[in-house]
């Protein structure tokens, strides 16, 4: 462990502790932690430094432990208890998936990480996630089809995160109940952030085709698929989930989509770990569904919980868009688009974005 991640675990009580008493817990000097602040300041962690008293972050915050993930994830395979606990990595996706190809059964693998650096989300964007403060994991594994015989997965992993977010404590009604509480003023908020898509306010929580979950019209979390095999299989899946949990004012600036995260919808400091577990133990349970049945086990459902279900939308590919109503998805994951002339187009995820209509 890291000296900057040992200090972090002392300050993330949200109270005042000096440097001198820092240095004498971790057997440090007053300047090594004096530097191990000013690099948590560096990742954009809101540290307070306190003249003559010490140091203190801005807010309470969970960090993330393996010694309280591993042991919870449910029974079942050897892979169950594989789970690796970064500070920091480039990519999760990118790290285990050069893990999983290591080895015969990969199935259950998984990566969590406090930074991550080159975080990819989709159609070539960076996935920003705040320092220490949200949820970045990623989970392997083997199906013994090619790739394109595993298409659908990733809806279906919105389904298993929506379960684990609702676990978690996220079911609809609730969740407006706790809005309430959040803070009335929050400096990460931009404009962009008070803005939401034209959608059912009243399901606060759902799916937005194809790999992302939405609270009240803004993106709380978004999912990623990488695989690797041969056509004919066998293939290695690698999914990417990237919840907001708490993000920092730095890292509000970037986003380019209205946003919500964990702790403006609670008004609590999110348990990480908690979420972790419900989160891996629901994609292993989704995993070994898939196997058996693929993407048609979630299909109703998915349909069921799509925010933009017989809803105007424009499906663009680049400059090209085509306006029409989403007529729900097929058994392959694919989007079906009627038109105003009746016609059903369907799109799969690749380069495609999805809107509201105008």
């Amino acid at each position: 462990m890291t000296t900057r991640l040992q200090i972090l675990r002392l300050l993330a009580d949200g109270k005042l502790h000096s440097g001198a008493a820092i240095g004498r817990r971790l057997g440090i000097s007053r300047a090594a932690v004096s530097k191990g602040v000013k690099t948590l300041g560096g990742n954009g962690l809101a540290v307070s430094a306190v003249a003559g008293r010490g140091y203190r972050l801005a807010a309470r915050l969970t960090p993330l432990d393996r010694r309280r993930i591993a042991p919870r994830l449910a029974a079942g395979g050897g892979a169950a208890h594989r789970v690796e606990v970064l500070e920091e990595v480039e990519s999760t996706n990118d790290h285990l998936l050069a893990q999983a190809l290591a080895v015969s059964d990969p199935s259950g693998m998984a990566c969590l990480a406090e930074v991550q650096s080159q975080g990819r989300g989709r159609r070539g964007k960076s996935w920003v996630s705040s320092a220490y403060q949200n949820l970045t994991l990623s989970i392997a594994w083997r199906f013994a089809v090619g790739p394109a015989m595993v298409s659908g997965l990733s809806l279906a992993a919105g389904v298993a995160v929506l379960h684990a977010l609702e676990e978690y404590g996220l079911a609809p009604g609730r969740a407006r109940d706790r809005a309430s509480r959040a803070r009335p003023r929050d400096p990460r908020r931009a404009t962009k952030d008070m803005m939401s898509e034209t959608i059912d306010a009243a399901a606060a929580l759902g799916l937005k085709w194809p790999n992302d979950i939405l609270w009240q019209g803004r993106k709380l979390a978004g999912l990623l698929v990488d695989a690797h095999g041969e056509a004919s299989g066998p293939c290695t899946i690698v999914l990417g989930v990237g919840i907001n949990c708490c993000i920092a004012a730095r890292d509000a600036r970037r986003i380019d989509q209205p946003w919500v995260d964990l702790y403006t919808i609670t008004g609590e400091t999110p348990d990480r770990n908690r979420l972790a577990v419900l989160v891996l133990n629901h994609l292993r349970s989704m995993f070994r569904t898939f196997a058996a049945s693929g993407f048609a086990a979630f299909q109703t459902e998915w349909n069921r919980r799509h925010l933009y279900a017989d809803k105007a939308v424009r499906v663009g590919r680049g400059d090209t868009y085509v306006e029409g109503t989403v007529d729900g998805i097929d058994v392959s994951g694919a989007l079906r688009l009627r038109t105003a002339r009746g016609e059903v187009q369907l799109f799969h995820s690749g380069e495609v974005s999805l809107r509201a209509a105008r």
